[in-house]
């Protein structure tokens, strides 16, 4: 099943961008040519290094944890269903874990902050990632596999619906009102992540779900108080074209670090 993560994402992205383009959430700031054109560099440099780690790594550590019957979920819950229901779960619950900590952690945030940084928000945003932040994701990754014990089958459905997600809630697809409150409480919508991705840093350290939006609403970190005509997409420090071209982005991390948020911390509320 190792194909169904790349076959889902590729039908989910055409499917986006389609539906995105006749009901549109917010008006683009950039070309949209030239952004999809470096969001697809970006997720080309990023996908190469995924691809080749988890061949090399992260393959061995799946296999290795599925003979060795290691891990907390084989050791509560047997073999079928269950397993791979609680598997997933366990995987999408420490996923959120690391989406913050690539908030709150300083040398995280220097390779995360290149997805942020794209000036508009659309299904392209959710390939667009810094090859180390994927790197070091996927070390991550084998440490969820290596902690919950998910074997491949549970890492690949669990994958399957992750990767969509993550195009689906990046993507300008404006919802009607009552698909919106009915999707909410359970996976995580465009306009719920649009306000994660503000240039404002007390709503970007919001919502940071991937999949269900209830681990959220477990912590207290949901928002959705904020308009959407008061959202802008962005990080101030690269908010500039000059400031957000392919060859700045691959290269910032590696640099003297800008002033990221320019003052703008917390909105003042009404």
């Amino acid at each position: 099943m190792a194909w169904l993560p790349s076959a889902a994402a590729g039908a989910t992205l055409v499917a986006m961008l389609i539906l995105e383009s006749r009901w549109p959430l917010r008006r683009s700031v950039e070309p949209k040519g030239r952004r999809r054109a470096r969001n697809a560099a970006l997720f080309g440099t990023s996908a190469a290094c995924v691809f080749l780690l988890q061949a090399t790594f992260l393959a061995g550590v799946v296999t290795w944890v599925e003979r060795s019957g290691l891990g907390l979920v084989p050791r509560i819950a047997p073999a079928g269903p269950w397993r791979m229901l609680l598997g997933a779960l366990a995987l999408d619950y420490s996923l959120w874990h690391w989406h913050r900590w690539n908030h709150v952690v300083p040398f995280l945030w220097r390779f995360h902050a290149i997805h942020h940084a794209d000036r508009d928000l659309d299904a392209t945003t959710g390939a667009r990632f810094h090859f180390g932040e994927m790197s070091l994701s996927v070390v991550y990754r084998a440490l969820q596999v290596f902690v919950i014990g998910a074997d491949a089958t549970t890492l690949a459905v669990w994958s399957g619906l992750l990767i969509p997600s993550v195009l689906f809630h990046h993507s300008n697809l404006r919802l009607e009102p009552r698909l919106e409150r009915l999707l909410a409480p359970v996976i995580v919508t465009p306009r719920m992540h649009s306000i994660h991705h503000s240039n404002w840093r007390a709503e970007t350290d919001s919502n940071w779900s991937s999949l269900l939006s209830i681990w959220d609403r477990l912590h207290g970190t949901l928002r959705v108080d904020v308009p959407l005509e008061a959202v802008t997409i962005g990080v101030p420090a690269y908010s500039s074209p000059d400031a957000v071209t392919l060859e700045r982005m691959l290269a910032a991390p590696f640099r003297e670090q800008p002033d990221y948020w320019q003052g703008r911390l917390q909105r003042a509320r009404a």
